[in-house]
This record gives C-alpha cells, structure tokens and sequence, in this order.
C-alpha cells in the first residue's frame, strides 16, 4: 500500500495512525501541500478534490480518511476495528460521522485558524470544539472507547489526532479528563505513532 500524505494534516495522521495500529505494511507518500503538489494533474488524477490522504493498493485508490480506514479494516479480515455486530458497527459510523462534521468544522477549523490563518470565525470554530469535547466528555466517562466497544475501533482513531492537537487551535483539554485519559489509553496501544506538535509551545 501507498499512502499519500502531509505530516502537518490530521486526516492524514488518522490513516497513518490506523495503518501502523494494524500493522499494515505501506510506503508513505510525503505531498507538499505549500507548493500545491496536491493540485497537480498527476495528483488529481487520485483524487479530484486535491485533497490528503489517498491511498493505493494494488490498483484500487481510496480517497478520504475515513474511507481509508473502513477499507483498510475491511482488507485485513474480521477484527475488533470495524465490528461486524450491527449495533457496534453502527455506534462507530456514527462517530465517522462526528470526526468528519463536528470534529472537521470545530477541531479541525480552529487549528487551522491558529496555524494557517484559515478564513474561519475564530471565535465560532472554539465554540463548537468545546460543544463536541463536552459530548466527547460525558460518552467517556462510561466508557473506555468512543464506540463503547471493549476495544479500540477505527471510530477512535477517527476521533483522536484532532482532539490531541487541540491546543494547538487555543482549545485547551483541562477540562475534559475523561477525554484526556482516553488520549492515553490510545497511545497505549501497540504501534501507536504520535501526530507531531506544529508548534510545541502550544502542546500544553
């Protein structure tokens, strides 16, 4: 497999993350985002929206983070990362859905207000991350993983890298314990790969 990726994106980590959490050999693609690689023909030929990650495997190209995590769960066979009972499988679309609505446009949006100067209300984006960490807080509080499953799914991978970068959008985590102990329940698994701080004086 080839995964096509920026370090600095946080969907990107997700697919990177989940890749080594299942022990899935691949070769990482580095796009240079700064100087529009990810808008070259040959890149858009992968994915038409110009966006990372996108991953290849023998002829088939998935585009999305999420979808990449779906398709690769589905590749190796049943596991506990994309449960096949319907009520577990449905818990952790629905959280799919979170990091790719809530957590994209509040998360995700502030981070990028902070780093990159995105065009979002700044105050906006805030709010709506500590309305989505509130939700986060209670479900964690009664429970060890997002999907209420005994183990890890892709939902939590789905749902980390933005929440552990959140300081990095001025969303501080003090808050939020259950949230936090979470976090590290998920660096606790094995080939676990940390998403880098931009800037480590706002890791705190």
């Amino acid at each position: 497999m080839k995964l096509y990726q920026s370090k600095l994106s946080g969907h990107s980590h997700r697919a990177r993350l989940f890749l080594s959490l299942a022990g899935v050999p691949h070769t990482l693609i580095d796009v240079d985002m700064k100087s529009g690689d990810h808008k070259r023909p040959e890149f858009l030929k992968l994915n038409a929206f110009g966006e990372v990650p996108v991953l290849e495997d023998e002829g088939v190209v998935v585009a999305d983070s999420n979808a990449i995590l779906v398709y690769v769960a589905r590749k190796i066979g049943p596991n506990s990362w994309f449960p096949s009972d319907l009520a577990h499988e449905a818990e952790v679309q629905r959280w799919l859905s979170v990091a790719a609505g809530k957590i994209a446009y509040g998360l995700c949006a502030a981070r990028l207000v902070a780093l990159f100067k995105a065009p979002f209300d700044r105050d906006e984006v805030i709010a709506r991350s500590h309305q989505t960490l509130q939700v986060l807080e209670r479900t964690l509080s009664s429970r060890r993983w997002i999907a209420g499953t005994s183990a890890p799914t892709i939902a939590d991978v789905a749902i980390y890298s933005y929440v552990e970068r959140a300081p990095e959008g001025d969303v501080q985590l003090s808050a939020y314990p259950s949230v936090t102990a979470w976090l590290r329940r998920v660096e606790a698994q094995p080939g676990f790969i940390p998403f880098a701080p931009t800037i480590p004086s706002l890791a705190v």
